[in-house]
């Protein structure tokens, strides 16, 4: 069994989620965006990995404060979701991808999960596509309101320097 391009998948995982969770920490969630407050759109984007990086057909429990619509960019909410509850659905959201590449082999990578019509790799690049076009809009509203640019990390994988370039 080989490892090797699951590696990779694996350590520009942990890439693009702490590039995440930068986008968490300095964006303003109340700014809205297209009629819907940031925090809509960080949980839109964490509910979207949670349901399709493994396997959209074997969708997990919804998270405990979840309620119709909230992730849906079209429905406005009555609920708020604050930072803390964000970051911890977040972290649960990593460990389970982390476990997930763990136990995958590159073997695994083009073949359908149970019951659904994509590949591994196109699950995984699929989620890739979408979290980074959601970060994109997320900081750029950093960058106007503050006119800083949030710490994105890039292949290197340098994960220590601050939430700033």
């Amino acid at each position: 069994m080989n490892k090797e391009l699951v590696e990779i998948i694996r350590d520009q995982t942990v890439i693009l989620l702490h590039n995440v969770k930068i986008a968490i920490l300095t964006c303003d969630l109340e700014y809205v965006l297209c009629d819907m407050p940031l925090w809509k759109h960080v949980y839109h984007a964490l509910h979207s990995c949670d349901q399709w990086f493994i396997n959209p057909n074997s969708c997990p429990a919804e998270p405990p404060f979840h309620e119709p619509g909230l992730n849906s960019l079209d429905v406005q909410s009555n609920a708020a979701l604050s930072r803390e509850t964000l970051l911890a659905y977040y972290e649960q959201i990593r460990g389970k991808i982390q476990n997930y590449l763990g136990a995958l082999q590159d073997e695994d990578l083009p073949k359908k999960p149970d019951h659904c019509p994509y590949t591994r790799m196109a699950l995984i690049l699929g989620q890739y596509r979408h979290l980074y076009a959601h970060l994109g809009n997320i900081n750029a509203t950093t960058m106007l309101q503050t006119g800083r640019w949030p710490r994105v990390v890039g292949l290197d994988g340098n994960l220590s320097r601050g939430l700033y370039e």
